[in-house]
Parts: structure tokens; sequence; C-alpha cells
């Protein structure tokens, strides 16, 4: 009794959704951004609301933010602050404009293009303010 055993036939492999395309990279850009802005609000507003607690307290934390680090922190901040900012414009344009998804590429490349300018020239003024401080 010889039986031919079949061969079970190799799985097909499933590719990722994400395959490192530009557009996914500027939407992961986008939540990060968000989170990094919600944050920083949040702690602007921890440290602003200790002046009606303790306004010696609200000195002192105030003090602690006149440093290079912090200032290295400021234009990261802004960094996110434009990316998000002009990032959610070309998502606005793409949900509302009829030719958005037609452009959404050409969208992209423009607003990281306007970005590079926009915070080049504020991190230039952010680290001059920055050095004259020392």
């Amino acid at each position: 009794m010889s039986t031919t055993s079949e061969v079970a036939p190799e799985p097909v492999r499933k590719r990722s959704l994400y395959r490192g395309d530009p557009g996914m990279w500027s939407w992961v850009l986008h939540r990060i951004t968000g989170v990094s802005i919600f944050f920083f609000l949040f702690v602007h507003v921890l440290d602003t609301a200790m002046i009606r607690v303790d306004p010696n307290k609200y000195s002192e934390i105030i003090e602690t933010y006149k440093n290079p680090i912090i200032g290295l922190m400021e234009i990261g901040l802004v960094a996110c602050v434009f990316f998000h900012a002009f990032n959610g414009v070309r998502i606005i344009l793409i949900d509302f404009w009829s030719k958005g998804p037609k452009y959404q590429r050409p969208m992209l490349w423009t607003i990281l293009g306007v970005f590079v300018i926009a915070f080049g020239a504020m991190a230039v003024r952010l680290l001059m303010i920055m050095i004259d401080h020392l």
C-alpha cells in the first residue's frame, strides 16, 4: 500500500499595509507631534497654575526653564508645532478639496519645504536668543 502524501503549499506571506511610504511617515509624525504638543500644554497649565498656589515656587520653576537644555526643547516644540500645523492644513485639503487625494503627495513635499524654511528661520532666531542669554 503506497500512499502519496501531498505537500502543503507554501503559506502566502502577507505584507504589512505600511511599507514606508512618505504618507505613512507623515501620519506617524502628525500623531507624535500632536502628543508632544499636548504634553507641553499640560505641563504649561500645571506650572502656570503654581502661581496661585505658591508664587515663590512658581518663580523657582520658571528659573529652571532658563537653561540651554530647555532652550533646545523649545526649539523642538517649535518644530512640532510647525509640522503639525502645516500637515494639518494638508490633511484638511485632502479631506475637503475634491482634488485633494490626487495631489496629496505633492502637497506633502510642499509642506515639508515650507516647514524646513519656516523652522530653519525660527531655529536660527531662537538659537541667537539662547546664545545671548548664556
